[in-house]
Formats: C-alpha cells, sequence, structure tokens
C-alpha cells in the first residue's frame, strides 16, 4: 500500500497534476505576502531596537517578542478568527475564509521571528564597528546600513525560520480560511484534508512538495552561512 501510494505521488509530481499545482500556488501566494510583509515591518522594527543602547520597556518589551516567537499558531488562529468574524473589530472586512484572513495569520506568526531574530543579530555586532562608522562622519541611515550589512547572516536566518514557521504550519490557516478548494486550500491543509479521504497518493505528494520546499530555504542557508554573503 506504501509503495503504491508513494508511486502514485511521484506520478502525480511528475504530471503536475492541476489539483496540485493549484494548492503549491496557493500556498506561495499566501506564504510569499505574509513574509514579505513580516519583513518590511519586522527587519526594520529589529534594527531599531539593536542599534538602541538601551530598549524602551526592555523588561517587557523583549519577553513579549521572545514569547511571540513560540507562539502556538492555533492561538493566533483563534485570535485572527475572532477578530474577522462578524462581530469582530474587523469583521466588516469580510476576509474570513479567505486568503487575506490566512496572510494576516501568517504574518502574525512570523513577525516576532523577524523582529526577535533580528535584533539578536544586530546586538551580536561589534559595538566597535559602530565607533568607526560614526567617527568617519556617517549618517544614521548609514549607520544602520553599515550594522544591517554586517549582521546580514543573521537576518538572513530570520527570514528563513519565519518562512519555515509558516509554510508548515497548519492549525491558523485551518481556523481563518476554511481550506475550501480552489480558494483557501494550501498544502498543510490539504494533506490532512487528503490523508483523512484515504487519498495517500496525493497526500505524500503534497508533503513531499512541503518538504522540498523547506530543505530548499534550509539548504539556501547554509551554503551562504559557508561563503559569506556579498556585502
Amino acid at each position: 500500500m506504501l509503495i503504491e501510494a508513494l508511486w502514485e505521488g511521484w506520478r502525480l509530481l511528475l504530471t503536475l497534476d492541476p489539483a496540485l499545482m493549484a494548492i503549491l500556488v496557493m500556498t506561495l501566494q499566501v506564504t510569499g505576502l505574509a513574509l514579505l510583509l513580516a519583513m518590511l515591518i519586522g527587519l526594520p522594527v529589529g534594527l531599531v531596537l539593536g542599534l538602541r543602547e538601551r530598549v524602551p520597556a526592555a523588561g517587557l518589551l523583549l519577553p513579549l517578542i521572545y514569547t511571540g516567537m513560540g507562539l502556538p499558531p492555533v492561538v493566533v488562529g483563534l485570535f485572527v478568527y475572532l477578530l474577522l468574524s462578524n462581530q469582530g473589530a474587523l469583521g466588516d472586512l469580510r476576509w474570513l475564509f479567505r486568503p487575506a484572513a490566512m496572510v494576516l495569520a501568517q504574518t502574525i506568526i512570523a513577525l516576532p521571528l523577524v523582529i526577535g531574530l533580528t535584533f539578536t543579530a544586530v546586538r551580536a555586532v561589534d559595538p566597535a564597528l559602530r565607533l568607526q562608522v560614526r567617527a568617519l562622519g556617517a549618517t544614521r541611515w548609514q549607520l544602520s546600513w553599515a550594522v544591517l550589512s554586517e549582521a546580514r547572516l543573521g537576518v538572513l536566518a530570520s527570514v528563513v525560520a519565519a518562512f519555515g514557521s509558516i509554510i508548515s504550519e497548519v492549525g491558523a490557516v485551518m481556523l481563518v480560511g476554511g481550506n475550501i478548494e480552489g480558494q483557501t486550500r494550501v498544502l498543510t491543509t490539504a494533506i490532512v484534508l487528503e490523508t483523512r479521504k484515504g487519498n495517500f497518493a496525493l497526500a505524500l505528494a503534497l508533503g513531499s512538495i512541503l518538504l522540498a520546499l523547506a530543505f530548499a530555504a534550509n539548504l539556501s542557508l547554509y551554503h551562504l552561512q559557508r561563503r559569506g554573503l556579498p556585502r
């Protein structure tokens, strides 16, 4: 049974099965947009916090960020569901059970990871670099760019970690997206559904794609860390 399912799964992959490709495209769209939003918000916030000598309300803010890095996705899904429900604060947007709700949930999951790991990477930069750059008359933007460039591998690690976290989660997107075929079905929710239906071939094919995406991201990070990123 397992061999047959594996063989059929490979056949679906090699023939670019339309149902499989639709799920893959939806996954990349939702996860890609969520990761982009998390980067646009999280990288500047992590950089600003890392550059400050004293973080405002550090005793409260930093534990909140670190707690967010391990926040259960299903809790995020519940929060977003209540926020977007008819009685919720953002219910008028009508985002529930649409890709927008999934993007919002995944952005919330990824954001603390980007902020926290970027903050840690910036803090790890030798303080002497800042003194040297300031002594050369650099502006605040030039100083920020110099530190960010020095911390680039740690910053990239934050992006990869965020990507791995949101592309592999199922609880949040299941709650707010509803796993609707052709509209909100992504790799993780489709794997759950197809497994319950006994369609192991498609589930294995989807699982293979999910593993390949995660492996490709981590492989890229590994090689960049060994070779170093260009400045």
